[in-house]
């Protein structure tokens, strides 16, 4: 009767809980209340209404959206830690999959808050037990704008925004999973980079990325892959980080293609460290991933 019992127990723990998107939010909140506290901790003033405004979009995104905007605030936490004398981690990858869900994005708040906890730990800072309140009827959106909330925060903690360094690093990750694409794709790749633009500022790399992404929606639709709005990232004063935002989406969206593609072994690689570059690399590297989609018509393999 006794192992019957012990079977019937450990049978019930077999059974997975579902993770929602109430679940990630709950833990959104939890890392910013972390980092809030890190602010008051540094004595540093917190602007945010002026971040809510500026951060919050209006549209239907999907979990891997929201999975990228995590990747960017673990990109922050390394500036935290070498401002802090500490060593760069390797922020974690994923496998393209069609259709990512909530539990993967769950993971990645998982990460950002064992991170934060390992900083809080070696700078001996001491942090009040945070509980994780509980949320209803919250979106992949409301996930979104929270991470993007947390991530403009952290600018704040770290005294400045993401530089074009970060930014060049990011658009030649989407270059690495374009090269991929087109050769397994059989698509000799012939192009070259484009001219490079001696003035260009963020505006001319945010407009060459929001034709990048057209290009991508385009070949979503061939294939059946549910597209989102792109138009609500576009922006009449784009700064770096807002580049840096639509390199994220960029990349967010190719992974679904890798994935119909068979490629889903394939990890887009690690962001590499760059210096000294600035928006007419970023503008010119952007212009050169356009002309590689450019490329592929159709996702049929020769």
């Amino acid at each position: 009767m006794k192992k019957i019992v012990l079977i019937f127990i450990l049978s019930c723990g077999l059974y997975a809980k579902t993770i929602t998107h109430n679940d990630v939010y709950a833990q959104s909140v939890l890392i910013r209340d972390h980092v809030y506290f890190l602010l008051k901790n540094y004595g540093i003033k917190h602007h945010h209404d002026e971040i809510v405004k500026r951060t919050t979009i209006t549209t239907k995104l999907k979990p891997r959206n929201a999975w990228q905007k995590a990747y960017e605030i673990l990109i922050k936490i390394n500036i935290l830690r070498l401002a802090n004398d500490l060593p760069r981690i390797v922020p974690i990858g994923i496998e393209p999959v069609e259709q990512l869900n909530p539990d993967m994005v769950y993971g990645m708040t998982q990460r950002i808050l064992a991170e934060i906890k390992i900083f809080e730990v070696r700078k001996g800072i001491k942090v009040p037990e945070f509980k994780v309140k509980k949320f209803n009827n919250k979106t992949s959106l409301d996930v979104y704008n929270q991470f993007s909330n947390i991530s403009a925060t952290f600018d704040e903690l770290n005294r400045s925004e993401l530089s074009p360094d970060y930014v060049f690093a990011e658009t030649m990750r989407i270059y690495d999973d374009l090269t991929v694409m087109l050769k397994y794709l059989g698509i000799k790749d012939e192009t070259i980079p484009s001219p490079r633009l001696e003035k260009a500022t963020p505006n001319d790399s945010l407009e060459i990325s929001m034709k990048v992404l057209e290009l991508i929606k385009k070949l979503q639709r061939k294939v059946g892959i549910k597209t989102i709005d792109f138009s609500r990232f576009d922006k009449r004063e784009a700064t770096p980080s807002d580049v840096y935002t639509i390199t994220g989406v960029i990349i967010a969206e190719l992974q679904p293609i890798k994935a119909y593609m068979g490629l889903t072994h394939n990890i887009t690689p690690p962001a590499l460290i760059y210096v000294n570059k600035i928006s007419a690399d970023i503008e010119q590297l952007m212009g050169w991933n356009l002309r590689k989609l450019k490329c592929i018509e159709n996702l049929d393999r020769r």
